[in-house]
């Protein structure tokens, strides 16, 4: 996903009564309000698309008597669940904080994108175990059937696919749900290979071979879907700002003599925070450095809810050194 500065207009709030020696910088970057709605509707709409196409296929199966349909239309009620919990975190997402929870409930998105890496992951362990059980014992597939099938699961697909593309995939929820719905389509256009090689030479090793493929690449989704969930859950730096690297540019200013406790992390897709104790020389204007810092952080490092404690350094400064480790900001910079 690409990551875009979030708007200028959001602002930092300043107090200008603020304790003297102290600068507080807050601001809200995560660009979710202005793109809910129009999620929400695509959201919905792909919803609506699958669950038409998923009952179709269930009474088609049931009157046919077919059980390959019947565990498809199962396939596909995993999808419709991805989107129905992807349109519930998001409307969590959007409740106001109150209370305990001062950040709403924003990490609600986040914990969809979760579940949907390891539904991912339970899928794969099924059809990797299923293709192997058909390779060693082929069954007997219905070429025609399976193909008839399969290329409309794959129009049905792409349309769901379109129109949750046209929401805010920058949003770990969102791009959750659309892997779920890419990967079917992936599943039906391997599918409808295999019911082709199967209905033309009766291989029917065709069908397990196509979906171990369809297994890896959900396996890949389901890597990337866990890797950045839990980037956020963790409380990593977001990706693309180093830690180091703010240091350095906090530390660059003329008046700053030190930069301790700098706490850098993602409250939810796109919504960066930052807090940190900046020192400055005797003489220093406190409010002054702190919005200096806060502007660099906006425009530099689009960090725009920031949190700085500023204090005049207290007596003759002095130099603590230790090693700074990219993924573990924890040491005292101090420059005399």
């Amino acid at each position: 996903m690409t990551s875009k500065p979030p708007a200028r207009h959001h602002g930092r709030h300043r107090g200008p009564d603020a304790a003297p020696g102290r600068g507080h910088g807050h601001g809200h970057g995560h660009g979710h309000g202005h793109s809910a709605t129009s999620d929400r509707r695509y959201l919905a709409a792909a919803l609506v698309l699958l669950v038409v196409f998923m009952a179709a296929e269930a009474v088609i199966g049931a009157l046919a008597n077919s059980i390959a349909l019947i565990s498809d239309a199962g396939h596909m009620l995993t999808d419709a669940a991805s989107i129905a919990l992807a349109l519930l975190a998001i409307w969590l997402a959007a409740r106001p904080a109150r209370g305990a929870y001062t950040f709403g409930w924003k990490r609600a998105e986040i914990l969809s994108a979760a579940l949907n890496g390891l539904t991912f992951v339970l899928l794969v362990g099924f059809f990797a175990v299923e293709a192997v059980h058909r390779l060693i014992h082929p069954p007997q597939v219905m070429g025609p059937l399976v193909v008839g099938t399969a290329l409309a699961g794959v129009v049905v697909n792409a349309g769901a696919t379109w129109l949750i593309s046209r929401a805010d995939r920058r949003s770990l929820n969102v791009e959750g749900a659309f892997q779920h719905i890419l990967n079917d389509m992936y599943a039906f256009i391997a599918t409808a290979a295999a019911g082709v090689i199967v209905w033309v030479t009766h291989w029917g090793r065709a069908d397990a071979i196509a979906a171990l493929v369809v297994a890896a690449l959900m396996a890949k989704a389901a890597y990337g879907l866990l890797r950045d969930a839990g980037r956020v859950l963790f409380e990593a730096a977001p990706a693309g700002i180093v830690p180091a690297e703010l240091i350095e540019a906090l530390i660059a200013h003329p008046d700053v003599t030190g930069v301790q406790d700098l706490h850098v992390w993602e409250v939810t897709s796109g919504f960066p925070a930052l807090s940190a104790h900046v020192t400055v020389r005797p003489g220093g204007n406190c409010h002054d450095v702190r919005r200096d810092l806060a502007d660099l952080l906006h425009d530099r490092f689009h960090i725009e809810h920031s949190t700085l404690q500023v204090d005049h350094v207290p007596g003759r400064s002095c130099l603590i050194v230790s090693a700074l480790k990219p993924e573990a900001v924890q040491s005292e910079h101090i420059r005399t």
